[in-house]
């Protein structure tokens, strides 16, 4: 069941500068988690602010649970406060002057006191932190911040709840513990939600669909392995992942390149001119003093080692390769292409 829809969404900031978000069209089912991914200023928290209210789109329609709260074409705009949204801020902006359960509870209604107190109870369980009830936001941890917003942005049971870049703040150690806590929590709850990130491994671990921006536009809609393997556009390729583009001219052989004969897997017309997404896990090599490429860097990177190497065409190609697979700068090597998933683009 779809909960949430944009159908044909644009924002202006400046009438004649270019949209921050650009005939936006989406839909979430309830219970999903979609992740926005992008780069900075390609529109993500322009969308949450949208959705949440804060914002009435230039054009375009948005629903929620089947209810619409913002059409620009009727003049319709319903509050953010009356959308039943909850968000959790990139800096938590929990209240310094209210204790962790008034935090909690702030967006609760005043009426029902006892109700009040036992759904805080409640929220504070499911997010592990009962036992800080009574302590103020600077007595606790970054990681324990951000569950007490988690916690507020649940408490009133909202239809979604939007995430903008929760995790920026935290080292990378917590940053990867606390993803895969509000994970847990969402899932456990059941809780439809979106958020924004410009880190694609942290997009690819918690959410069921990805939605890649750039300029405003909707690059592509799909499930991580689909927005990973078969990217509709290069710079989804480039984005969500490493991709080097070689030249390619299609025969009925297949799509012959510098560095291996692919298959036509896209049925391009023979002696169609195309570029082949390579990726760095397609690429290997063996060192061979005869070999037509050359080492040009390695970076290590702990678990593997990043070559860049470099073909008699000038093009580059990198490849990935285990940690101990260590070759000197200058190496001349012959490399392999493995494609899993052929997938290319019309030459510019």
């Amino acid at each position: 069941m779809v909960l949430l829809t944009l159908e044909h969404v644009t924002k202006r900031f400046e009438a004649t500068g270019a949209p921050a978000v650009d005939d936006l069209s989406l839909a979430v089912a309830r219970g999903q988690i979609l992740g926005l991914l992008g780069p900075s200023g390609c529109g993500k928290t322009t969308t949450l602010r949208l959705i949440a209210g804060f914002e009435p789109p230039d054009a375009g329609r948005i629903t929620i649970a089947g209810r619409t709260v913002a059409d620009a074409r009727a003049g319709a705009h319903v509050e953010p406060e009356a959308r039943g949204v909850g968000i959790v801020f990139q800096d938590y902006a929990l209240f310094p002057h209210l204790t962790v359960g008034e935090n909690v509870a702030f967006g609760l209604p005043r009426s029902g006191r006892s109700a009040r107190g036992e759904r805080v109870g409640q929220i504070l369980d499911l997010v592990g932190l009962a036992e800080l009830v009574d302590r103020y936001p600077h007595e606790l941890s970054g990681g324990q911040q951000q569950r007490v917003a988690v916690a507020r942005a649940l408490a009133p049971a909202p239809a979604v709840i939007l995430l903008d870049e929760p995790f920026s703040n935290l080292d990378a150690d917590l940053r990867a513990q606390m993803r895969d806590e509000v994970e847990k929590i969402l899932r456990s709850t059941g809780t439809t939600a979106i958020f924004v990130t410009h880190d694609q491994e942290e997009a690819f671990t918690i959410a069921d669909q990805v939605g890649v921006l750039d300029r405003g536009r909707l690059e592509q809609l799909g499930s991580p392995e689909a927005i990973y393997h078969h990217p509709a556009t290069p710079f989804v390729a480039e984005f969500v992942g490493a991709a080097d583009f070689l030249p390619g001219i299609v025969t009925s052989q297949g799509i012959v390149t510098e560095i291996g004969v692919f298959g036509n897997v896209e049925g391009r017309e023979p002696g169609e001119k195309v570029r082949v997404m390579i990726r760095p896990d397609d690429v290997t090599f063996v060192p061979d003093p005869q070999g037509e490429a050359v080492i040009l860097r390695r970076s290590f990177r702990g678990s593997e080692n990043l070559y860049s190497l470099g073909l008699p065409s000038g093009h580059r190609v990198h490849s990935s390769q285990p940690s101990s697979a260590a070759f000197a700068t200058g190496t001349r090597v012959r490399p392999e292409a493995h494609v899993l998933h052929v997938v290319t683009f019309p030459a510019e």
